[in-house]
């Protein structure tokens, strides 16, 4: 399903001409040979972007369409036209001669099988430089001599002639597409798993290169590199049929997607999306659903939000030049890395209007008073599940907090919210941890406590806690205790206005625990805070902590299971927020008069 998905993505990709075509590949290439047509090298020279950023000035290689690049493993296999210096020079710094040897003659015979019969000035220097080409005395030629302890660093060099690449050639583009498609890893066509049709099977798949974690390199998402894999006789590829065309395809397109914007990293995951027609707008419009605008983005929260009631009621939604159609199938992909493969973490196709729901439905769950100083409506998921690490305001740093601790939360969060299915336990452990750890309720650890419990329902935080703002309808013991403990709080804050350290920094948690232990003395506290207020204040907090206590009748209970604890907090931070709402509405009262 995956590999079918990718394929159909490949074959909308080469529609548009935003692909290159089967045999042809985007590769790192770092240094040029530039030939004459008797096949000397005349010239070396780097190819590489410099860029300054935070860390300073990089150099990063260009990337530029060759053939495609073959699949090794730890034999000796040569690519056409551009590979390292081993293949191509026949020199490296490896300490293994004879392999350096091997590598370079591999080479060798590969051009000059492809090309015997190809005419053209630029196949004639490649066939002379294979021919003329003396490795031993390599390290002494002028022009490579300056740059050959780079060079061992390691990179792709590729030919050059006449100012541009060979492979540019079209008499030498036509040789290799002729090769590439009368090769074949298999004498028998098989039926291919991913597209039905016959056709010869690949044996080795493609390296995708772009997830975190993987090797730099490029890592397997289709292996079979242990006895333990195979069966009934079969090696590598032949054990899950694959035909060369639609391995090229798949590869091709999860490498074009890691090198789009259309990627997202959080957590352990690498996560990249699609539509069906490969249109790269859409796409992103559609990740910024799930994941909010990017930096730069032209979309706003509204323009988000707005979008996500019209497809939710089966309407197209127009933005800008967009048209977003309810019927359009969307695909999401999340990837992490497993020594030299990677592992599937979730994968999820269905139309805008099903995502637009389950999304939507996530975002209601969450959905709580928000403070005056946050400045944005809505809590995306990476946001969410940084609230189950300790706070930072350094994203890189929360980033890997969460990988350390937590590596799988992202991804068991997203597949939780586009199957629209139970929240994962981890996200709420962590969540409650760090209210622990930091006697702090926020409202993004409120709003994942009341989603959770509003799709993990739990009877010990029953629908009445989980509200928008404060129920002061609720009977909900824990829920007012939390209420309480609020409002003693405020009392003390009154009080004492320029205190540092609050009841909430030393009894928080046993508050919310073991109340029967915390509160008889927290009240008696209160008796004292009360005498230094004013008489306004003094009556309406008065006022407050008796119908609270009214509500939880004569004593309080001796523990408070997790599910309670949760219906403390939220009784806490909603009556908190509820003392500021009130003050900011006397605020604008004054200021309006």
């Amino acid at each position: 399903m995956i590999l079918q998905a990718l394929v159909q993505y490949y074959e909308a990709l080469l529609a548009r001409g935003e692909i290159d075509r089967p045999g042809w590949s985007k590769v790192n290439v770092s240094w040029r040979l530039d030939l004459n047509p008797d096949g000397s090298l005349f010239d070396v020279s780097p190819l590489q972007n410099s860029s300054t950023g935070t860390s300073g000035k990089k150099t990063r290689p260009h990337q530029l369409a060759v053939p495609a690049q073959v699949k090794r493993s730890s034999g000796v296999a040569a690519n056409f036209l551009c590979d390292t210096s081993s293949y191509l020079l026949g020199v490296d710094d490896k300490g293994k001669p004879e392999r350096t040897k091997a590598c370079f003659e591999a080479s060798r015979e590969k051009h000059l099988e492809i090309l015997k019969d190809t005419s053209g000035e630029a196949a004639a220097a490649v066939r002379a430089f294979f021919d003329t080409w003396n490795p031993p005395s390599a390290v002494e030629h002028p022009a490579l001599q300056p740059y050959l302890s780079e060079i061992y660093k390691g990179g792709n060099l590729i030919f050059y002639y006449n100012n541009k690449p060979a492979a540019n050639d079209s008499a030498i583009a036509a040789a290799w597409q002729q090769a590439y498609d009368s090769a074949s890893d298999s004498d028998t066509p098989t039926r291919c798993s991913v597209t039905g049709r016959l056709a010869p099977a690949a044996r080795l798949h493609g390296n995708i290169q772009g997830v975190r974690g993987a090797q730099s390199s490029g890592a397997s998402l289709v292996s079979f590199n242990a006895e333990a894999f195979c069966s009934y006789g079969h090696e590598q590829g032949e054990n899950a049929p694959v035909s060369t065309y639609a391995m090229t395809a798949y590869t091709q397109a999860l490498n074009y997607l890691l090198r789009s914007d259309n990627v997202r990293r959080i957590g352990d995951v690498t996560v990249v999306y699609w539509v069906e027609n490969a249109d790269p707008a859409i796409a992103a419009f559609a990740g910024a659903m799930l994941f909010g605008p990017q930096e730069q983005s032209d979309w706003s929260e509204n323009d988000i939000l707005g979008a996500i009631q019209k497809l939710v009621s089966g309407r197209t939604a127009d933005l800008q030049d967009m048209h977003l159609s309810p019927d359009t199938h969307f695909y999401i992909l999340g990837l992490a890395p497993n020594a030299a493969r990677l592992s599937v973490r979730f994968f999820w196709q269905d139309t805008f209007t099903k995502l637009a729901k389950n999304v939507n439905a996530h975002y209601e769950r969450l959905e709580i008073t928000r403070p005056a100083y946050e400045k944005f409506d809505t809590l995306w998921p990476y946001t969410l599940a940084r609230s189950a690490v300790r706070f930072s305001k350094d994203w890189k740093k929360a980033d890997e907090e969460l990988q350390k601790s937590f590596p799988r939360l992202s991804g068991d969060l997203l597949t939780s919210i586009l199957n629209d299915t139970r929240y994962p336990a981890t996200l709420l452990n962590g969540t409650v941890q760090r209210i622990r750890a930091e006697h702090d309720v926020t409202r993004a650890r409120a709003s994942v406590i009341k989603a959770y419990y509003s799709k993990n329902e739990d009877p010990l935080c029953p629908k009445e806690v989980l509200t928008v703002s404060v129920n002061k309808e609720s009977t909900n013991i824990p829920y007012n205790l939390g209420r309480l403990f609020a409002v003693l709080e405020r009392t003390q804050e009154a009080a004492n206005p320029n205190i540092n350290t609050t009841i909430k920094d030393r009894f928080f948690n046993s508050a919310s625990s073991t109340p029967s232990l915390v509160f008889p003395t927290l009240i008696n506290l209160a008796q004292k805070h009360l005498a230094k207020l004013n008489e306004g204040q003094r009556i309406a907090l008065d006022k407050s902590i008796g119908e609270l206590s009214d509500k939880l009748g004569e004593t309080f209970p001796k523990q408070l299971m997790l599910a309670e604890q949760g219906a403390f907090q939220l009784g806490y931070y909603q009556q908190r927020q509820e003392f500021f709402k009130k003050k900011t509405d006397t605020t604008e009262q004054k200021e309006e008069a």
